[in-house]
């Protein structure tokens, strides 16, 4: 299993660094194929596999949250502005997921992954709505709804609230940073959320409390760190537009196969 995991771990890093899509949207599927593989057919397999990866966006996040402040790119307005809907929609999430079957969620997933797939497919659709962040209406609406969708699947919410904050009128480069600070305040309290989730011990993979799989989360943080820097070096090296294709039809692959399989 830890050669599995080390293996994702790895794949996971590099196209977080290459292409700049979260790392849980590669970590989910392949934390719930990996445990199927090895025969851990948990009712609740989809929590612990959420619960893991969110684990793991915590640290990741935070280090990407300090290294771009220390280039000044963090926009800590927005962070204070959203952060209890933020906060509040995440543990909405774990609430949400707890209550679901592992097929749901799995739907969930499935459905939400397609979404984001047509979405690299077609094309970087970016908009602008207005020039800057509007005030009480989004704050109230957009955040809880980011974190507890970015909950149910698992990543740090960035795919949901990049988009949102360019539309609104925020450059790329400073909604990428914010949106690493929106990931610790999703996956934070989500984390901890998952750590209380009654998950019966019956054919769960080793190493697991609550909802989150230790060993899981172990390989992923480490590997990951060091795997993210080989990916960056590359995005510097390739051109990155056609492999955000390629990636968009794997995850469009992986999507269908998460719903035919649930169906």
């Amino acid at each position: 299993m830890a050669l599995l995991l080390v293996a994702l771990a790895g794949i996971a890093g590099i196209l977080s660094g290459l292409l700049g899509v979260g790392g849980g949207i590669v970590v989910v599927p392949g934390l719930f194929h990996i445990f199927s593989l090895l025969g851990y057919s948990s009712e609740q397999l989809m929590q612990i596999c959420l619960g893991t990866s969110l684990a793991t966006i915590v640290f990741t996040s935070a280090r990407s949250t300090f290294l771009h402040h220390a280039r000044g790119a963090v926009d800590w307005a927005i962070l204070r502005r959203w952060s209890p809907g933020i906060i509040g929609g995440a543990i909405l999430g774990v609430w949400i997921s707890a209550q679901l079957s592992s097929e749901v969620l799995q739907v969930v997933f499935g459905v939400l992954a397609l979404l984001i797939a047509i979405h690299l497919l077609v094309g970087d659709l970016r908009f602008r709505i207005i020039t800057q962040l509007p005030g009480a209406a989004v704050v109230r609406s957009a955040p809880p709804v980011i974190g507890s969708v970015s909950v149910m699947m698992g990543i740090g919410g960035g795919t949901l609230s990049v988009p949102l904050m360019t539309a609104l009128g925020t450059s790329m480069r400073r909604a990428v940073a914010t949106a690493s600070g929106l990931g610790v305040l999703i996956a934070g309290p989500a984390a901890l959320g998952f750590l209380l989730v009654d998950v019966e011990s019956a054919h769960q993979p080793p190493g697991t409390i609550g909802a989150v799989n230790l060993i899981a989360f172990a390989c992923i943080v480490i590997v990951a760190y060091f795997s993210a820097s080989i990916g960056v070096r590359l995005a510097h090296a390739l051109d990155t537009r056609p492999l955000k294709k390629v990636f968009g039809f794997f995850l469009l692959l992986v999507a269908l196969n998460m719903i035919r399989s649930t169906l």
